[in-house]
């Protein structure tokens, strides 16, 4: 059972909106393209872990704090005698460890994945003890992506390489698991210390003025030319979408970048630069917002 389903990161989903209406600095396209690959690498694991069959319960995305001091979880998965702690990694190509180091086969040295492992292993062990729960931990690194090797990998890590998913879920799958409202308690008292909004978001500043306007495909992402009474036909990957539906779109992005901004009809009008017509806009609002 899924107690939080995994949603793509507010700073994700604002720079990817940003991206189709502006210029980003390398900075920050860097930083696109770092949380698209490992919101990607999530969703991988959240397919692979679907065969899984005994009782658990999951949360995916918790970001908690513990003594001042704030961690995040890509998954924590709640069995009858244990609790396993996830971080998925998306990585591609070869690395080695040297030491306490992780290391491109080009030398280059990247952040260690097993040192946010571990701090987030500590800072859950001190969370659960001071919420009164006593149950074994235990933590896994997942990469996930079958592009990706370890030279020279450990013996004895909690790591998990593409080749060994197949054997690490078929063990999984091997120990039976029976849940009790102790479970619930658990994952229910975890839940309620989720922190929704992350102070590590990192976006541009941004105003209506400097951002393109106009009506974007959802399918491609590409803005759209043509227009019909009814649907529009995206002139580039040739997906139909109603007029309706790019008026709620439209609306959806525009209060996600400008959350405190008046939503009036004017303002969608010019937010989708005229092409979509004012009556339908009109219509729309009214419905979803009772808005004139």
């Amino acid at each position: 059972m899924i107690l939080k389903e995994r949603t793509k990161p507010e700073e994700l989903v604002i720079l990817e909106a940003l991206n189709a209406r502006m210029e980003l600095s390398e900075k920050d396209a860097q930083n696109l393209r770092t949380l698209e690959k490992g919101y990607e690498g999530e969703v991988q694991f959240d397919h692979w872990f679907t065969n899984y069959r005994a009782e658990c319960l999951i949360i995916n995305d918790l970001l908690l704090e513990v003594n001042g001091t704030l961690f995040q979880i890509d998954s924590l998965v709640i069995t009858q005698d244990r609790l396993h702690l996830f971080e998925v990694k998306n990585l591609e190509g070869d690395y080695y460890l040297d030491g306490d180091k992780f290391k491109t086969i080009a030398g280059n040295e990247t952040k260690n994945p097993l040192h946010q492992l571990n701090r987030a292993e500590a800072l859950l062990k001190q969370l659960l003890k001071n919420l009164g729960f006593y149950i074994p931990l235990e933590p896994h690194l997942v990469f996930i992506n079958p592009e990706f090797a370890l030279l020279q990998a450990p013996l004895k890590s909690p790591i998990t390489l593409p080749n060994q998913l197949n054997r690490f879920m078929d063990k999984m799958n091997r120990t039976s698991s029976k849940l009790t409202s102790k479970h619930t308690k658990l994952g229910e008292a975890l839940l309620s210390l989720h922190i929704t909004k992350s102070p590590y978001s990192r976006t541009p500043s941004y105003d209506f003025g400097m951002l393109r306007k106009g009506v974007i495909c959802e399918v491609c992402g590409e803005f759209l030319e043509s227009f019909g009474q009814k649907r529009v036909l995206c002139g580039h990957c040739d997906t139909w979408e109603s007029i309706d539906s790019l008026v709620i779109q439209s609306l959806e992005s525009f209060q996600f970048l400008f959350p405190d901004q008046k939503i009036t009809t004017t303002t969608i009008y010019d937010w989708t630069n005229g092409d979509l017509p004012k009556k339908s806009i009109r219509r729309v609002l009214k419905s979803k917002l009772s808005i004139r």
